[in-house]
């Protein structure tokens, strides 16, 4: 029997640990305690943080695992390139993880090969004429911890007397002595979600993201397709392609973040996973095939065919939309209800939490309580229906 390490077991990883049982795969899972799910349904738990890449390297030694994969999050990202390149299997590099998982070494990556993105300067923490290094960025400003993910640490300065509250915020979400401070460029944001088997980029599926504006942008929700003229959509996709050239991304999953102004995309940056807040889905129901699954038979050394005949999608696959749920107070879930009568075009309508569960009110990713995805004939449909379908979710927090 095959056996597939996944780093984490929350709401993000769940589906993988699903989908590698049914296809038989022992499915081994590492994260530290917490009210999980993932746990209850692994079929072997190590209580380990999976930043802690030694422990985690012996325990995928000692179990003899055929791949080693995570989902939705960064922090992981890491270990996963030095289990891969200490074992040989079939994943990311342990130097493209590192591209992927600090903002500072991806961004001098970008500048070194060309790929269109913000000017940025590094920061010490410890430097007190820090504003001078940075005097020359034209303000609006965003200071970015390297090595955070979903959101944290990351905020839109306006004026040189934010300066330093922007500097404790980072500070308080990096494990790092220094970070990045670029440019804000006014733009629409949108994404894009890739996968590189082998050095062959299988497909680019941009999509529209639903956005929370806090500190910063929080993406809430996405739709596909994204309409794009085509010289947009093709000028996406070649920056895309020499980004994770240049960060020799290769047997992942790709989750891309992108500004697009006056006609020319700027990637923020790439990771080296697929993205969260119900993004893999989309990809599913987009192309008709399950993407957990594709992740996970790459991670276990299988040549997988996604069966698209061209890597750059338009407007050619199902139309989706997704939502977070989320609260707008910090409390315990008190009740909820989902109202929605069955309907095939409302694929999923999932609550996080049960009551009595205390929740954060939304400020990053990982505060959400739950999603909605649906899908139509037309992104008009599919948009639609998820409207009508929050509004018959009421979850009530006190």
């Amino acid at each position: 029997m095959k056996k597939i390490l996944i780093l984490g077991a929350g709401i993000y990883q769940v589906p993988l640990i699903k989908i590698a049982k049914e296809l038989g795969i022992y499915t081994i899972v590492a994260s530290i305690h917490g009210n999980y799910p993932g746990f209850e349904i692994a079929d072997k738990v190590y209580y380990e943080n999976t930043t802690d890449y030694r422990k985690i390297l012996s325990i995928a030694r000692r179990e003899e695992i055929d791949g080693i994969v995570t989902a939705g999050t960064d922090v992981a990202v890491i270990t996963i390139g030095k289990v891969c390149d200490a074992l040989g299997l079939r994943g990311l590099s342990f130097e493209a993880a590192e591209f992927a998982t600090d903002k500072l070494l991806m961004k001098q990556c970008y500048e070194k090969y060309g790929v269109r993105s913000a000017k940025f300067r590094r920061v010490s923490f410890d430097d007190p004429n820090y504003a001078n290094i940075i005097a020359d960025l034209t303000l609006p400003v965003m200071f970015k911890s390297v090595d955070s993910s979903g959101s944290r640490g990351i905020v839109k300065v306006d004026s040189p007397s934010e300066y330093d509250h922007a500097r404790n915020i980072v500070l308080e979400n990096t494990r790092s002595d220094y970070f990045i401070v670029e440019e804000y460029i006014e733009g629409e944001e949108f994404g894009a979600q890739a996968f590189v088997q082998d050095g062959k980029l299988e497909f680019i599926l941009p999509h529209g993201d639903y956005v929370f504006k806090g500190d910063t942008g929080v993406p809430v929700g996405h739709f596909a397709p994204y309409e794009l003229d085509p010289e947009i959509l093709e000028d996406a996709g070649h920056q895309l392609a020499a980004a994770a050239r240049a960060m020799q991304l290769d047997n992942c999953a790709i989750n891309a973040d992108f500004i697009l102004k006056d006609g020319k995309t700027y990637v923020l940056e790439l990771g080296g996973r697929s993205g969260a807040t119900c993004l893999a889905e989309l990809v599913s129901i987009y192309y008709g095939f399950d993407y957990y699954e594709k992740i996970v038979r790459v991670a276990i050394g299988e040549k997988v065919d996604f069966g698209i005949s061209s890597g750059l999608s338009g407007q050619d696959g199902v139309p989706n939309a997704s939502m977070l749920l989320v609260s707008d107070r910090d409390g315990v879930i008190v009740s909820q209800e989902n109202r929605n009568a069955p309907d095939p075009d409302i694929v999923e309508v999932q609550f996080d939490h049960r009551p009595g569960d205390a929740v954060h009110k939304f400020r990053v990713g990982p505060h959400r309580i739950g999603h909605v995805i649906t899908k139509g004939k037309s992104l008009d449909d599919a948009v639609s229906l998820l409207h009508k379908a929050l509004d018959n979710i009421t979850i009530e927090v006190e």
